[in-house]
């Protein structure tokens, strides 16, 4: 059997990729193991999947001067120590990265012992953790046909590989009159579902919530909000639905969802095209990030698969114009997203893993 080690953390988004190579991991004969940290969503998610889980120490890597920063080269060379203990110990053929602090410290022991390596970017500007792991991989995948503009050296030495982002293929088995179930709906009237990433968006709540009495005269809204996000003055409102954070009833969600209102990162974009579900994203401001939200928002825009509001131009008027806007044009949005080349990842993703293989 070969052996592969799975990085990558810190955010839902640098996980479920890894979680949706999984099941075709093991059709292709690999013994699978995964490097996280001890307390981050990673292992919250990888648990129960049956894999040998390694937690180590990760450093933040700040943009910015902080003190911390010191503290945190000790957690850096710490996990970079574990990180060659464990690849020493696991000998696996190759290690994947899907990016994320902690990721860093593992690429960079792979590449000191030896073993080949595959990063996988998600957003069009590819992120700090990345490009400190990029000039260590053998190969790269990326998602968007807009990030070769900063893999120009990759794309000229044969690393770079578009692929597309790996979906969970548990997100195709939903059912929507299960979905209804769940959140007590009928079907007199469409659903709208609210995402806020995996750790919830206060600012998307709070825009909800403000406009909630005009979206429940046309839709149900199903709105997942993170963990403490529950408004408990809203329970019981008819054709409203709050969730903390949705797990296995995702894909029931999405199932019955006829459009959608959601953050911008890119695995969410992904499988939001993947099940062609028409969208008004919301991104992430830059004064909240480094701005891939934004960028990613705006290519799904440009593609028109999505509506787009920036946090400024929200305002009660915008947003419930902008959703009912949506849902009048979401059969054109999703003829085009059947149209579209880009679609699940996964087995690209494999077959870049397999190919490396056979060639060392």
């Amino acid at each position: 059997m070969r052996k592969i080690i799975l990085t990558g953390g810190g955010t839902a988004g640098h996980v479920t990729p890894n979680l949706a190579l999984i099941p075709e991991l093991k059709k292709s004969g690999f013994d699978i193991y995964y490097i996280g940290t001890s307390t981050g969503i990673e292992r919250k998610l990888v648990d129960g999947m049956g894999i040998e889980y390694f937690p180590i120490s990760a450093g933040k890597l700040r943009r910015y001067f902080d003190l911390e920063n010191l503290a945190d080269i000790g957690r850096v060379l710490k996990g970079f120590c574990q990180s060659i203990k464990i690849i020493r110990k696991v000998k696996p053929d190759v290690v994947f990265s899907k990016g994320g602090f902690v990721s860093v410290t593992v690429v960079w022991a792979a590449r000191l012992l030896g073993v080949p390596v595959v990063i996988h970017e998600s957003d069009i500007a590819p992120g700090l953790a990345n490009r400190l792991s990029m000039p260590f991989a053998d190969r790269i995948c990326y998602s968007f046909p807009e990030t070769e503009k900063y893999l120009d050296r990759y794309v000229k030495n044969n690393k770079a590989r578009h692929t597309g982002i790996p979906i969970r293929s548990e997100l195709f088995s939903g059912d929507a009159n299960t979905g209804r179930r769940i959140c007590g709906f009928g079907e007199e009237r469409p659903v709208l579902l609210v995402m806020g990433g995996s750790q919830g968006s206060r600012f998307i709540n709070n825009a909800v919530r403000s406009v909630l009495r005009e979206l429940l005269l046309v839709f149900q809204v199903c709105h997942v909000c993170g963990r403490g996000g529950v408004d408990n003055a809203l329970l019981g409102l008819k054709g409203y639905k709050q969730i903390e954070y949705a797990a296995e009833e995702l894909p029931h969600l999405f199932a019955m969802a006829d459009v959608v209102v959601s953050r911008s990162g890119a695995t969410t974009l992904f499988e939001l095209l993947a099940l062609r579900k028409p969208s008004l994203l919301i991104p992430l401001s830059r004064r909240a990030s480094r701005g891939d939200q934004i960028e990613n928002a705006e290519s799904f825009k440009g593609k028109g698969f999505s509506y787009v509001l920036s946090e400024e131009d929200v305002n009660p008027s915008s947003f419930v114009r902008a959703v009912i806007d949506l849902y009048n044009e979401r059969k054109a949005i999703i003829g085009r997203m059947r149209a579209s080349s880009m679609g699940d990842g996964t087995e690209r993703v494999v077959k870049v893993i397999l190919d490396l293989l056979v060639k060392r």
